[in-house]
């Protein structure tokens, strides 16, 4: 399960701009004045092979009674009890506040690994202007540049340095015989809680809890027609526990790891609200996460025919991306369309874990050529030679060749279509990478 990195701080220290650092992108919007980031935000974060996920927070004020600064401190104290790691960030050239002893004060109560990093220190690793913040009594200050990137990798690794890592997870071969793990992934109230209760109870499935599991992630294993599936629940099966203000009853954190450990997602959506933004968002993750995927509309009992014809419309538009993506009709607590949604999953994540062999890889992408060669790019035509995979969960195809820098991605779709029906691929992206030969004359 990824680890959660948590950026806390008050306004204008540049938790943002670590934040993209961390992440690689330009997610975080950043701007040269305090209170920009509001609400909390995530991006996915890897150091080597190592992946985690990242938090940015608003500007944290842990004595805010109203308003807008309440509810970021309320946002920042949720992004804090779904990490295991928080950076604390501090600004070397502002020096030392008040605020930053609340914050400190607040940190220091919660039990989590904190760690100070003291920002915007360029050229500054030795000034003395660092010997402030050992007050605040979190240890020593990491100095770095979120800005150009100056002591990032070694806070980074700070930070993931008690997180245990599987290291042989990532080469290991899928067992035939593991459980498929299914995540159960969508808005509060469309129904998730509802659909595992029916197929725990009416199903008449074996569950119970694994002990070990982090987090109150709960992972229960059943069987259905002798196919074992493990569920990986976000949802209602979690273990009640002492819930304060600031936990909120949907946690984004434990949807993205979850997505990220499944083999296929189960994105549900709800009939009666139509396609939101939020569901866009997880969509976009699970396509990113590389997962298989498959749509299940819950309470379409519960509409009628214009509002189904809108809703069709509506995932058309707002899901395009996930046009491989099976979908279906269901109604949780009236158990209608049940059993083609476990053969939809159980397709899915056989197309997820299909063999390609490589001869047959080849012949399908030479008749593909000979049916529509790839454009012309000045005085070169593409050559594509031959064709192997690369990879499974999501399958990987790797095609070598000369000039294949020019390939279009109009051209690339048209091999991907031609792979996905022959293999006969439902419910799972499929990547496809070129490779050109290196031209032994270019040095000379």
């Amino acid at each position: 399960m990824k680890p959660v990195i948590a950026l806390v701080g008050r306004p204008n220290v540049g938790k943002s701009t670590l934040f993209n650092r961390l992440t690689k992108s330009r997610d975080a919007i950043v701007a040269d004045f305090a209170g920009l980031t509001r609400d909390r935000h995530y991006g996915d974060g890897q150091l080597g092979e190592h992946e985690f996920i990242v938090i940015d927070t608003g500007g944290f004020e842990p004595s805010a009674e109203s308003g807008i600064v309440k509810e970021m401190a309320r946002q920042t104290r949720q992004a804090v009890a779904e990490a295991d790691a928080v950076i604390f960030v501090v600004d070397v050239r502002g020096g030392l506040s008040a605020q930053d002893h609340d914050i400190a004060r607040y940190l220091r109560t919660t039990g989590k690994k904190v760690l100070l990093a003291a920002n915007k220190a360029e050229g500054m690793s030795d000034s003395p202007l660092l010997g402030e913040f050992w007050e605040l009594g979190l240890g020593e200050p990491h100095p770095v540049s979120a800005a150009h990137g100056q002591g990032v990798r070694s806070l980074t690794e700070a930070a993931l340095a008690d997180f245990p890592f599987d290291e042989d997870a990532a080469d290991a071969e899928p067992d035939p015989n593991a459980p498929i793990r299914l995540a159960v992934a969508g808005r509060p109230n469309v129904g998730k809680s509802t659909l595992i209760n029916t197929w725990l109870g009416e199903e008449r499935l074996v569950a119970f809890d694994l002990p070990g599991t982090t987090r109150d992630a709960i992972h229960v294993p059943f069987e259905r027609h002798g196919r074992k599936f493990e569920l990986i629940d976000t949802a209602g099966l979690r273990r009640k526990g002492k819930v304060f203000e600031a936990i909120e009853k949907f946690s984004v954190v434990k949807t993205l790891q979850a997505i990220a450990d499944a083999n296929v997602v189960l994105l549900l959506l709800d009939a009666t609200q139509g396609v939101t933004d939020q569901d866009a968002h997880i969509a976009g993750y699970i396509l990113d996460s590389g997962r298989a995927v498959v749509l299940a509309v819950n309470k379409w009992d519960a509409v009628d025919d214009y509002q189904k014809e809108q809703l069709q419309r509506s995932i058309e538009q707002r899901l395009a991306f996930l046009k491989f993506a099976p979908l279906l009709h269901i109604s949780a607590r009236k158990r209608q369309g049940l059993g083609p949604l476990w053969k939809a999953i159980a397709d899915a994540h056989a197309s997820a874990t299909c063999k390609m062999p490589t001869p047959v890889l080849t012949r399908l992408l030479h008749e593909a050529v000979e049916h529509q060669a790839p454009k012309r790019a000045g005085m070169f035509r593409p050559k594509l030679r031959y064709a192997h995979q690369g990879g499974m969960n999501p399958p990987i195809i790797v095609i070598h060749g000369n000039s294949l820098e020019h390939v279009t991605d109009t051209y690339k779709r048209f091999l991907e279509g031609r792979f996905r029906a022959h293999f006969k691929l439902v419910g799972t992206p499929l990547k496809i990478e070129m490779r050109s030969s290196r031209n032994p004359f270019d040095e000379k």
